[in-house]
């Protein structure tokens, strides 16, 4: 089953409030996506916890629903 950009945006704001969110749906089939996530959240983390903090997010939701997400996030310069 696919996930839509929107609610993956949805979760990752709802969680993250002050997160800035760009998704790229990589392959046309709402299946394969591409997202940057932006936070002050993030200072201090290493990429690693930064990567699980968006992953604990999608609410377990990562491979089931949402198959591919190809993850980069950072914190605002």
């Amino acid at each position: 089953m696919a996930m839509d950009m929107g609610e993956i945006k949805r979760l990752i704001t709802e969680s993250i409030p002050d997160a800035n969110v760009t998704i790229e749906d990589l392959r046309g089939d709402g299946d394969h996506y591409a997202a940057l996530v932006v936070s002050k959240e993030f200072e201090g983390m290493s990429r690693v916890q930064q990567h699980q903090r968006v992953y604990q997010a999608l609410q377990g939701k990562m491979g089931t629903d949402l198959h591919a997400l190809a993850l980069q996030t950072a914190t605002p310069e």
